[in-house]
């Protein structure tokens, strides 16, 4: 479990790419800054796709990423701070 508290939560859970990286983005353009995003994935691509989004977004800072069990299917948990 991660110490961030998101200020919004995305479930991607059943899209496969890129669809979990574009809508993180359109999300995340329209948190405020300071806000963090949690996207939930099922796709395992997420964990790369949305780090290397995140180092080649300014204003993305990629707090955490996690590798979870829900129901017996593995969910990628990632949490985006917007810096500015």
């Amino acid at each position: 479990m991660s110490t961030e508290t998101p200020t919004e939560t995305l479930d991607v859970k059943g899209q496969n790419c890129p669809m979990p990286v574009v809508k993180t983005k359109g999300a995340f353009d329209g948190l405020a800054p300071g806000g963090t995003l949690e996207v939930v994935a099922t796709d395992s691509g997420s964990m790369s796709d949305i780090k290397g989004w995140a180092d080649s977004t300014d204003d993305a800072e990629l707090v955490d990423q996690q590798e979870d069990t829900e129901d017996g299917e593995a969910v990628y948990k990632h949490y985006i701070r917007k810096t500015e």
